[in-house]
């Protein structure tokens, strides 16, 4: 499957047919295809890479993996689930490309207890029941019912390109 362009038309081909067309719309959504950690039991059903209701998650053990406001913003709305214990796991020091309010807000939950914060920390193990986390060079291991990983997404670049499509990267701010 693939769409090249072609003197001013695309040709678009799929498993059933090859079709030209003045124009294309592209369905892929904002962040392509999720990006994995490759760690051991990142295929477990408990892992997933978007939250969509946090009421879900009530009376579970949560880790949210990220340092970009989807993994704030999942961890601040987990927070108001009563019963939820939330980790927010990033690999850095600090949260440079997320928005301030999404800083305050986490740091605010932080200090109240309601969020545990690892920083810098790395997801290195998956399990059942449990995550494993390395932090300060120490394994750190976590009763864990859930895993939401907000590492952002990786686009179809190739394949964009192949079609025609000219992409420029920005950057935002902190």
């Amino acid at each position: 499957d693939d769409i090249v362009e072609d003197g001013g038309e695309f040709v678009v081909r799929t498993s059933k047919a090859v079709e030209r067309a003045s124009a294309v719309l592209l369905a892929i959504g904002r962040r392509g295809t999720p990006r994995t950690l490759d760690v051991p039991g990142e295929d477990l059903p408990k892992v997933v890479y978007q939250m969509i209701d946090p009421e879900q998650y009530r009376s579970q053990h949560v880790l949210v993996v990220g340092g970009g406001d989807s993994a704030l913003e999942a961890a601040v709305q987990l927070a108001a689930v009563q019963d939820t214990v939330i980790t927010l796991s990033y690999r850095a020091g600090h949260f440079a490309r997320a928005r301030l309010n999404n800083r305050e807000r986490l740091d605010q939950l932080v200090r109240q207890g309601r969020i545990r914060l690892m920083m810098p920390s790395e997801l290195k193990r998956i399990e059942s029941n449990s995550v494993d986390i390395l932090q300060d060079d120490k394994i750190s291991t976590l009763p864990n019912d859930a895993v939401i990983i907000c590492a952002g997404g990786i686009l179809p670049t190739e394949f964009l390109r192949r079609a025609g499509i000219a992409m420029e990267t920005k950057y935002g701010t902190p």
